[in-house]
């Protein structure tokens, strides 16, 4: 195995300062209930067309003027509720302009108007509405009941935008098992004047049997799961008019289950632009439909990969123009943004960042600038960039390091920014857009203070290639360097996940804070080629081989450990849920005797048995690449456990189905190998809520008590 060449630089978060209180897991686990994180203020919305934004203070809300730095007015709840009576905490805002501002109440969304403290509007949904989305424009809610898509307005309660009784027609919803950037499934247009919504029909796909066992006697759920080389659901396009009260659907052919996605309006209602990706997901075409006719107008554009293809960011068009847009593409690369017209012709690329691009934020009221959200060259950072449209020069307005969170006011004036690194617990500043100038509104005291807990350490190290590798080491609190410490390491290596961030607590759970200091741990992470955040030829490596090459970072990891004299090489355990339970699994079982001890939740196990859209992109499908998929099949190696393993699933996971431990467990019987298991009943993917205490206990004793 390849030695470690390098260890850069390290920075380091004291996170204890009295060092007098434990913090026990449950705390940790249950942090935000008990104000173990960092404080903030919330419900900040920029008010539209203004310069002023608010923000929630207690039960007040506060308009503020960010040009001048002082309070305009207040709206307590005390004198909302003189209108609506029953309000027992000031409400989340929906959004706000220079009159009104709309909020949920129950089963209703209001709008009320602060200037003269009336109601403006009320539309009421029914109790049983999911996936609302509320438009301003249209004072319209679109929601969902079962599989069927309503629209509630001021004046109608219930408009059926489909009436559907075949249970495998979803509308509505997002599609894809949402992938493809899809986290939704309805899109009002800018007006509000018509709706497009996404429908599935999952009639090709196979149903999935998870058990109910609250009832008596226990009773059967049945989901539609798409496995990887099965069938797949039909997508379709549907628009629906507000005022002619009809709903069309655009002229698109997926009997060949190809995917549908970044659906996009023009600003002028006129049309949409879809783009559409083939099942082998290495290729797509973006196109343009006429919402009239149904028919498409032309195709924009095409990208091609040996690899993958995906497009994961809706277009964005121009103020004050109806056919020039921006558009994402990693075609050099990196994710950068380009400029296109709705003719196709492409305009200029308008960034060219050797790092990845994530958001755009808006433009000023010129529109010379573009403002962007991106990692900046560290790629543990994000930060907020303006950008001149014509000439590509840019100025980064988040100056300080770390983690950025920035909303800009609808003119492009300012910035909210809101920011941590590991050293800054939470930090909101508001920038002026023009000078650079940043004005502190708010800062969190370290919520940790009291507590003997350890230090959070950044290095980096070169993995077998030479590629820059990040790692975390979380240390015990009385850390002293002539000892030896056993290691957790903590993975989770898949793609669109990063677990190393210029962060408060560096990206860390808080549980992994009290774990370290409790038992005399170090806590050891590494994002590993595959990860987010670092271009495409870092993340696309894993193509057709999920494992290899992420273990091999890993143990370049692990090379690193046994290379401090700190680290007993004889205790290293390893721990991970989801893609991380699959590089837990696969790196206890196909590198035996490296850990001692493994707890892998939620594993992937085969990846046949993973979804389509996910599996199919990375591994293509079991038919065309059966060596792949069987080289990655965890169970194959389990009769090379040397050690422990634990292997925990929800019982109703409906992302990593049960089926995968099933096979594991199966397989250790058959080849006489005892593992542990332990299952959640009626949980799915993930153990939520004050259960999640018992779960971090059971993979954490569980640790303690084997890795020896």
């Amino acid at each position: 195995m390849k030695k470690i060449l390098t260890f850069l630089f390290i920075s380091v978060l004291f996170l204890g300062y009295s060092q007098q209180k434990e913090l026990t897991i449950d705390d940790a686990v249950l942090g935000y209930y008990k104000g173990l994180y960092p404080s903030s203020i919330y419900n900040r919305h920029w008010v539209k067309n203004s310069n002023t934004y608010v923000y929630q203070k207690e039960n007040e809300l506060i308009f503020t003027d960010a040009k001048k730095n002082s309070k305009i007015k207040t709206i307590s709840l005390e004198t909302l509720n003189k209108t609506y009576t029953t309000l027992k905490r000031f409400p989340n805002l929906q959004d706000i302009s220079t009159t009104s501002f709309s909020f949920r109440n129950g089963n209703t969304i209001e709008v009320y108007n602060y200037i003269t403290n009336t109601k403006e509007a009320t539309i009421n949904v029914d109790e049983n509405a999911q996936n609302n989305e509320y438009n301003s424009n249209a004072k319209s809610i679109a929601y969902t009941i079962d599989n069927n898509l309503y629209v509630a307005t001021s004046s109608s309660d219930k408009i059926a935008v489909t009436a559907i009784d075949d249970e495998n027609i979803v509308s509505g919803q997002a599609i894809h098992r949402s992938e493809f950037g899809i986290h939704k499934g309805t899109f009002w247009s800018p007006k509000g004047n018509f709706l497009a919504f996404y429908q599935k029909d999952e009639s090709n796909v196979t149903n999935y049997p998870l058990v109910d066992i609250n009832t008596y006697p226990a009773s059967l759920k049945n989901i539609k799961y798409p496995m990887a080389g099965q069938g797949s659901e039909i997508a379709k396009i549907g628009i629906f008019n507000l005022e002619t009260k009809k709903t069309t659907y655009l002229n698109i052919d997926t009997s060949d289950e190809h995917y549908l996605t970044n659906l996009s309006w023009t600003p002028d209602e006129k049309f949409v632009l879809v783009a559409e990706i083939n099942r082998g997901q290495n290729h797509y075409w973006y196109n343009i439909y006429n919402i009239e006719t149904g028919n498409k107008v032309r195709t924009l554009f095409e990208e091609t990969s040996d690899k993958w293809t995906e497009p994961e960011h809706d277009a964005v068009f121009l103020p004050n123009s109806n056919s020039n847009f921006l558009w994402f593409s990693e075609r050099d690369g990196f994710m950068n943004l380009y400029q296109y017209t709705t003719e196709g012709k492409l305009v200029k690329q308008v960034t060219k960042f050797k790092w990845v691009v994530k958001d755009i934020l808006g433009f000023d009221s010129k529109v010379k600038n573009v403002f962007i959200a991106g990692t900046s060259e560290d790629a543990r950072e994000n930060h907020t960039y303006k950008v001149n449209l014509k000439s590509g020069k840019y100025t980064k307005l988040t100056t300080n390091p770390g983690t950025h969170r920035t909303q800009l006011s609808s003119n492009g004036n300012y910035l909210i920014d809101q920011y941590s690194n590991l050293t800054t617990p939470n930090n909101i500043n508001i920038i002026d857009t023009k000078k650079g100038k940043s004005t502190s509104i708010y800062s969190s005291e370290n919520p940790l203070k009291e507590y003997a807990l350890g230090t959070t350490e950044f290095g980096s190290l070169k993995g077998e290639d030479g590629t820059k590798l990040y790692t975390r080491i979380i240390k015990p609190a009385n850390f002293d360097a002539s000892k030896k410490y056993p290691v957790l390491v903590y993975v989770y290596g898949g793609p669109h996940a990063q677990m190393i961030t210029n962060s408060w607590l560096g990206g860390s759970n808080l549980w992994m804070q009290a774990f370290a200091s409790k038992n005399n741990y170090i806590v050891f992470t590494l994002d590993n080629r595959g990860s987010e955040n670092r271009g495409f030829a870092f993340e696309s490596v894993i193509h057709r081989k999920l494992g290899d090459v992420e273990i091999t970072d890993q143990l370049t990891g692990i090379d690193y450990l046994k290379s401090l004299n700190y680290v007993d090489n004889n205790r290293i355990a390893v721990n991970g849920w989801s893609f991380g339970g699959f590089m837990t699994t696969s790196l206890m079982l196909r590198h035996p005797g490296v850990f001692t001890t493994a707890v892998a939740g939620g594993p992937v196990i085969d990846w046949k048995y993973y979804e389509v859209m996910y599996g199919e992109r990375y591994m293509d499908t079991p038919q065309e690449n059966p060596e792949g998929y069987k080289k990655a099949r965890v169970s194959n190696y389990i009769k090379n456990l040397d050690g422990k393993l634990l292997i925990i699933h929800g019982s109703i996971d409906p992302t990593v189905v049960p089926q995968h431990s099933m096979t594991l467990l199966q397989e250790a019987v058959k080849q006489q190998v005892q593992i542990d298991f332990f299952t959640y009943p009626m949980h799915e993917h993930n153990v939520r809520g004050y259960d999640r205490v018992h779960l971090i206990k059971k993979m954490m004793g569980y640790i303690v008590d084997n890795n020896n």
